[in-house]
């Protein structure tokens, strides 16, 4: 069984929430999902995992939260070669000029280390609801296609 790790910060809960579906949707398809929280997790725990996804809330002035940036940083010293990623995360759509740009900061980091991102970003305003829930669904199912494609059984 494909095992795919889930890492992600979250400072009022709305990025937790993503996860948690995330977590359901790659369940539902048949993956092993680990969900970590990022300021409990290394970077080197990616390299046990056959793909990862990583979360992060976008702080108001356009900056990865706290929570998640000593990660982020630490990263550079983890090979990510390779490594099948996507990035997903929430913001408020009030900082219009900077919404969601931690998970577009974090995508960019991913590309310089080697990693493949193979999904564009996954962006929820706020908490997702409603239709944001079936793009967050929705987002899993692709995510565990691509990891089904690229890591065949």
């Amino acid at each position: 069984m494909k095992k795919i790790l889930i890492i992600y910060a979250s400072m009022t809960g709305h990025t937790e929430v993503i996860a948690e579906i995330l977590e359901q949707a790659l369940k539902e398809e048949g993956f092993k999902v680990t969900v970590k929280e990022a300021l409990r997790t290394k970077p080197k725990e990616m390299l046990k995992y056959d793909a990862v996804l990583l979360g992060s809330y976008t702080y108001e002035g356009g900056e990865i939260g706290d929570d998640f940036m000593l990660f982020y940083e630490d990263m550079e010293r983890v090979n990510l070669a390779g490594k099948i990623t996507a990035v997903f995360g929430s913001g408020d759509t009030f900082y219009e000029d900077t919404f969601c740009v931690a998970v577009d900061l974090i995508t960019e980091k991913l590309h310089e280390l080697g990693a493949k991102v193979v999904l564009d970003g996954l962006k929820i305003d706020l908490v997702p609801d409603g239709e944001d829930e079936d793009r967050c669904w929705k987002f899993g199912k692709d995510f565990a296609d691509k990891v089904r494609e690229l890591i065949p059984s």
